[in-house]
Order: structure tokens, then sequence, then C-alpha cells
């Protein structure tokens, strides 16, 4: 519960706060120009990650099935609170909400399409590398199933963002290659992260190297 929760939650506010963009100089060596949208989403890769590695390729889909309704359920909420009229003496008034929540939906469409094929891509590669190593090499597992299905989400929501209008053309090859820069660098990051939850799981329920939890011992232990 408390992972299928920081995963719902750092995909909705990745998908409210992707309008503004910032830049990170990354050690004089390469400057990044991308969304804070994408602070929180490589969260999620990691989190299905740990999901995939502990409790199985079924429950790691189910969480991802999961954040599409809580993505779908955020944006009629951004919705009816655009609808209703604001006060005279509101501190946001109509104007200023919709336009930091106006392109909220293209947003969402576009995640979600992006999303989609990038978290089923990495769920399904993270499978495909464990049954090849045998349940060994956690670290190759994670990285080579998150840069593919990384790549495939940074092009796909980028794609769609620039053909409605949501974002210049001009500016799709930088925002791809910074985008999917970041992300690898984030995946390559996370990885001391991945072992430890892992291994605080593993010896939670008293499973061997590259076991993965029962449904009925999910529900034993709750």
């Amino acid at each position: 519960m408390v992972l299928n929760a920081l995963f719902i939650a750092s995909l909705v506010v990745s998908n409210l706060i992707f309008q503004k963009f910032f830049y990170w100089d990354f050690f004089g060596l390469y400057t990044f120009e991308i969304s804070v949208g994408i602070l929180p989403y490589p969260v999620t890769f990691l989190i299905t990650d740990i999901i995939s590695e502990v409790y199985g390729k079924k429950r790691a889909n189910l969480v991802v099935t999961t954040g599409i309704f809580a993505s779908f359920f955020s944006l009629l909420i951004v919705y009816l609170a655009d609808a209703v009229p604001a006060t005279t003496w509101s501190p946001i008034d109509n104007s200023l909400f919709e336009k930091v929540y106006g392109a909220t939906a293209i947003a969402v469409f576009a995640s979600m399409v992006a999303y989609l094929l990038a978290q089923y891509i990495d769920i399904q590669l993270f499978h495909f590398w464990k049954r090849l190593t045998k349940g060994r090499h956690l670290w190759l597992r994670n990285n080579f199933s998150t840069f593919l299905s990384q790549f495939v989400d940074t092009f796909s929501v980028l794609f769609l963002l620039c053909s409605f209008g949501k974002i210049d053309w001009e500016l799709f090859g930088g925002l791809l290659l910074s985008g999917f820069l970041f992300k690898v660098l984030v995946a390559a990051l996370d990885t001391p992260f991945l072992y430890a939850a892992v291994y605080g799981l593993r010896s939670y329920f008293n499973l061997e190297p590259a076991e993965e939890l029962r449904l009925e011992e999910i529900l034993k232990e709750s």
C-alpha cells in the first residue's frame, strides 16, 4: 500500500506541475532543460521495479493500472475546479487557474499514452532480464529495462504535446535529449535505493534471492 501510494502520488503530481520548465547545469558537462514534471516521474519506475522484484509481474501491472484511474480521477477534479467561478477576493482568479491547469487534460492524455507504453515495456523487460540472468544481477535488469522504457516515455509524451501545440516542435530534439539523459542518470543513481528496498522486503517476508511473494503470503502478513 505504501509503494502504491508513492507511485500514484508521483504520477499525479507530475501531470499537474509539468508546465514549469527549469535548467540544471550538470557539473559544466551538460545543461538540462526539462519540465519539473520529470522530477517525481522516475520514482514510478523505481517503485514498479521494486514491486516486480518482490511481488511479481502481476502485482506490478496492477499498480500501473491503478495509476491510470488515479490520473483520470485527478483530471476530473481539475475540470470541476476550473468550472466553478472564482470569488472576487480569491487569490487565484479564473484566468490564472486556467493558465496553470488548462493544459492538464492534454498533459494527462499524453502522459497516459506514454506511461502505458513505457511502464508495460519496463515490466516486461525487467522480467525478461530476470529470467535470462536466473534472478541474479538486480542492477542489470533495473537499468536495462528502465533505459529503453524511459526513452519510449520521453519520446511519446513530447511527440503528443508537440502535436497538440503545447510545446513548439523546434524544442522537441533538445527536450528529448535532456529528458532521456536526466531519466537515465536518475535510474542509475536510484540503484542503491532499489537494493535497499528489495533487501528490506526480502528480509521482512523471509524470501530467498529472486523469490517472489505469493498472494496468499501477502494476505497472511496483512
